[in-house]
């Protein structure tokens, strides 16, 4: 069975996708679409953006070039409803149509609420904008960081602000503060400040200003990302949001640890005014003054109050002063009896050491070393010459054998007597060697005992020479040669008081250089038991 016949052209699958393609972009060309983004694919490696947009009954396949996404004022996200404005086209390696979107907005500011609304409550229910995590600004900031753009209003007005309040050390970290990339940079610029070392060439700031002026929800969107709050929420450097005017709030406001309605508020809120400070501290200076002055005259009363209950120096140092003379009479004595029984002791022990001086005890054994060899002599000489006189005796009774053995036992004998007479020797010459060593070793001792001894009696010179000093300085005497005067009665006692001297009475005037004896005159009593005379400034007063 053969095909029919027909007079259809061939076309090829391209020629009539492209067909196709020319078709339907001719007949709708732009278009405007209102649907819910599906299946959201969000820039993949070549940066291009790949959804669908749907609704109740149909579905159509949508892309974003690379170039128009970085161009949006928000980013698209899943399930959100969508207004896309762009051109219908075929895609013929999947033979399907699509829309390439060239500009995409919310259906709504309502849709954008609703998705705000979604975005702080999942960051409040992760922890972020609890008031527990916000820092304290500091009172008086060193550096500022300011994350603004370099040229816009807002710059200028912070700066302003700053110079009339609290002139300081502002750095700038500019970013853009509207667009795709706006949220990005804003967050790199709060976590640069924060990665700053303290030690760097670029001073860390004490505190953050993240400022933007006023516009529509879409144009401080960059403000309600993620990445923006997170960055907020994670700064070590306590953070200050003017994002917008006092109407307008970003989730930045709820993770910054201060919201200033507007940027200048937000200068304001960083420093305090430099002139009410000054006049602060001049009241503070002068109230401390006044309190200090009140202090020390309220010390300066009690210090006087006090010394009037004090007693008088005269009351305080008179029963010493007493001892101390008491002392002193007796030192005199006291450092005689010591000298006397210390000399008493020296003498003792030199006489001590006198007998066991070397000298001594070698002529002591010398003696007895003579003594012992003259009595061995005798005694040997003695038993030889006893011994001799019994053979001598018995030599006619014996035979001529016996006298042979008689003459050599006196021989024997003769030469055990030299033997005994050599070995007595060496016993001898060995006992004065070692007396010769000791002699040597107690003449350097002998030697060294004067010098020890001279020493020791210097020792105790100088001692007694102190205790002399200290006996000159501390006596009365000292004080005599001063100008004063020891009274004593008829008896020697020291008049202490004027109220005890009868009319009449004998007395001793004792001065530096000698005594006078004086008669006291009869004065009236009331003369007499006047008021006693006041010591010298500066001196000791009466020792008694």
């Amino acid at each position: 069975m053969t095909d029919s016949p027909t007079n259809a052209p061939e076309l090829s699958v391209s020629d009539l996708a492209g067909a196709l393609k020319r078709t339907i972009e001719d007949s709708f060309g732009r278009v405007r679409l209102r649907g819910e983004i599906s299946g959201y694919k969000g820039p993949v490696g070549s940066g291009h953006v790949y959804f669908s947009l749907k609704d109740a009954n149909a579905r159509i396949d949508a892309v974003i070039w690379r170039g128009v996404f970085s161009k949006l004022r928000f980013r698209p996200e899943e399930g959100m409803e969508v207004i896309a404005t762009g051109k219908v086209t075929t895609f013929p390696g999947g033979s399907r149509y699509q829309i390439v979107i060239d500009q995409l907005e919310p259906a709504g500011v309502g849709a954008l609420m609703a998705l705000l609304e979604e975005r702080r409550r999942k960051l409040t229910a992760e922890g972020l904008f609890d008031p527990a995590r916000k820092q304290l600004i500091p009172y008086l900031p060193r550096v500022i960081g300011v994350v603004t753009s370099p040229t816009g209003a807002v710059i200028r007005d912070i700066l302003h602000r700053l110079s009339d309040r609290f002139p300081c050390h502002v750095v700038v970290w500019p970013v853009r503060v509207q667009g795709e990339t706006s949220a990005g940079e804003v967050a790199a610029a709060i976590r640069g400040f924060n990665a700053l070392d303290a030690a760097g060439p670029i001073p860390r700031p004490d505190v953050l200003i993240v400022a933007r002026g006023g516009g529509s929800l879409e144009d401080l969107w960059g403000y309600n990302e993620e990445i923006v709050v997170r960055a907020a929420a994670e700064s070590d450097i306590p953070l200050i949001s003017a994002v917008g005017h006092e109407t307008d709030t970003t989730l930045i406001d709820h993770a910054a640890d201060v919201r200033a309605p507007t940027p200048t508020a937000a200068a304001e809120m960083a420093v305090p005014v430099r002139a009410d400070l000054l006049a602060q501290s001049r009241d503070l200076g002068a109230r401390l003054t006044r309190g200090v002055t009140r202090r020390l005259e309220r010390d300066r009363s009690d210090l006087r109050s006090a010394a009037r209950a004090l007693p008088g120096a005269d009351t305080l140092l008179g029963p010493r002063l007493q001892r101390l003379d008491v002392a002193a009479l007796k030192l005199g004595g006291a450092l005689r009896g010591a000298l006397e029984r210390r000399q008493a002791s020296l003498q003792k022990a030199a006489r001590a050491l006198q007998m066991q001086a070397p000298q001594a005890r070698l002529a002591r054994f010398g003696e007895r070393l003579s003594g012992l060899d003259q009595r061995l002599k005798m005694a040997a000489q003695n038993r030889v010459n006893r011994a001799r006189d019994r053979l001598a005796g018995a030599v006619p009774r014996l035979s001529p054998a016996l006298r042979f053995a008689i003459r050599r036992s006196d021989e024997t004998l003769a030469k055990m007597h030299e033997r005994f007479l050599r070995a007595f020797g060496n016993y001898v010459t060995g006992q004065r060697r070692e007396q010769d060593v000791r002699r040597q070793a107690l003449a350097r001792v002998a030697a060294q005992l004067p010098v020890a001894m001279q020493g020791r009696m210097e020792h105790q010179q100088r001692r007694l020479d102190q205790f002399g000093a200290l006996l000159n300085t501390l006596g009365y005497r000292q004080v005599l040669a001063r100008g004063y005067v020891v009274v004593r009665d008829a008896t020697g006692v020291p008049v202490r008081n004027a109220a005890t001297v009868a009319p009449g009475q004998r007395m001793e005037l004792e001065f530096a250089d000698g005594s006078v004896g004086v008669t006291e005159g009869a004065l009236p009593p009331r003369t007499r038991a006047a008021k006693p005379e006041k010591p010298p400034k500066g001196g000791q007063g009466s020792l008694f």
